[in-house]
């Protein structure tokens, strides 16, 4: 959360696209917060993208780009992340991720384990909590800014409804 994810996946596509590139970007159909299909930076930089849900096949879809980069990677099924791996392994086709590790009661999405686990390599993206050590936790607030403990997986919001913490902010809040 917060940490520039989307910023860093605009950046290594416009580097590609400078160099005569081309590139295929997706974001997770279900993250509306600035319309379906928008990878938006908090800098300001967006861009209208691909999106992805539960039913897209990434190997039947045979991009024929240079890179493949994906937002909101936290939302890909475990399916999804083993044929985004194999288009990597055996199409050589690079694929780079951006997304959470773990959800608002520090439990992984199922398609982040299963980046974190096939992976070649993994680049953390760091944040900071609000008492200024390290944020690897996100934590859900209602309209009043208190914690939720509980409640789905998945809720769409930004700011308004999630801040990041270290560890000992996310146990001790």
């Amino acid at each position: 959360m917060n940490a520039g994810k989307s910023t860093a996946l605009l950046q290594v596509a416009h580097n590609y696209e400078e160099q005569g590139q081309e590139v295929q970007l997706y974001t997770a159909v279900i993250d509306s917060r600035y319309g379906v299909g928008q990878v938006t930076s908090r800098l300001g930089p967006q861009r209208h993208v691909d999106t992805f849900g539960p039913e897209t096949d990434f190997l039947a879809e045979n991009p024929q780009v240079s890179c493949v980069l994906v937002d909101e990677a936290q939302f890909l099924s475990t399916d999804q992340v083993k044929q985004l791996h194999q288009l990597a392994q055996v199409k050589g086709v690079p694929v780079i991720c951006y997304g959470l590790r773990s959800d608002f009661r520090g439990e992984p999405f199922p398609g982040s384990a299963y980046l974190l686990a096939l992976a070649d390599d993994i680049e953390e993206i760091k944040n900071i909590c609000t008492c200024g050590k390290k944020a690897t936790m996100n934590i859900r607030v209602d309209d009043d800014g208190k914690r939720i403990r509980e409640g789905e997986q998945v809720s769409i919001g930004g700011n308004e409804r999630y801040r990041q913490a270290c560890g000992r902010c996310f146990y001790s809040t």
